[in-house]
């Protein structure tokens, strides 16, 4: 008979133990669970240690990027899509207040889809997400990816998208790859410039954000959006 590993009958007395009241268990143990899932034929404990350890918090583990993931002994392709996976239903999550046309109110509601989208990704994008004219969200546009620091976006390709979406407003979104939400001056001049051309189309420039892994600026709630 062959002999079964020895960490089986730890993992099936965490399984119940989660099962049981799931509060209970420590940090390195949901994450043993989570990777238990992925790599059931192995032994999980160590790797869920070594990531909390490198990444602090069970955010910062599920926000690593695959690059940071792969630094790690034990952490091969199969655990990198399984975790592709995870961030990806994370980011549908918070998209769906576009498919329940939730309105848009408050600044939050868009970052925290920014936030969750592109809010840790190494490279500058640029999205907009577009409203009707109750302020439900229609859509959620990327209009460009662009270099570490910076994409390149002109007024035409935002404005042409929300003419084509049959949008009446708009919130601009980019993130920070730096992890400073402070805007630039260029981030400001393009802004005012998107604002008074949108106006001679009749389309609301409503806020335009920037976001990071859990942070973002609003330039409406700091006053600068015109």
């Amino acid at each position: 008979m062959t002999e079964r590993p020895h960490f089986h009958g730890h993992r099936q007395r965490l399984r119940e133990r989660l099962l049981r009241d799931s509060k209970q268990l420590a940090d390195y143990e949901v994450v043993e669970c989570l990777l238990g899932f992925a790599v059931p034929r192995r032994d999980t404990k160590p790797l869920a240690k070594d990531l909390l350890q490198r990444f602090g918090t069970v955010r910062g583990v599920l926000q690593a990027s695959p690059q940071e993931l792969r630094e790690l002994d034990g952490f091969g392709p199969g655990l990198e899509a399984f975790w592709i996976v995870l961030r990806e239903l994370r980011a549908r999550f918070d998209e769906a207040p576009l498919k329940e046309r939730v309105p848009f109110n408050n600044p939050r509601v868009v970052a925290n889809l920014a936030m969750a989208r592109l809010g840790n990704q190494r490279t500058e994008e640029f999205w907009i997400a577009l409203v009707d004219t109750r302020n439900r969200l229609i859509g959620w546009e990327c209009i460009m990816r662009g270099t570490v620091d910076q994409a390149a976006v002109y007024t035409r390709e935002v404005l042409s998208v929300a003419l084509e979406r049959k949008a009446k407003g708009i919130v601009m979104v980019h993130n920070h790859p730096s992890g400073d939400v402070r805007p630039s001056t260029a981030d400001i001049d393009f802004t005012r410039h998107v604002f008074r051309a949108a106006q001679t189309l009749s389309i609301l420039v409503l806020d335009h954000l920037i976001v990071t892994e859990n942070d973002f600026f609003s330039f409406s709630a700091q006053g600068i959006l015109s």
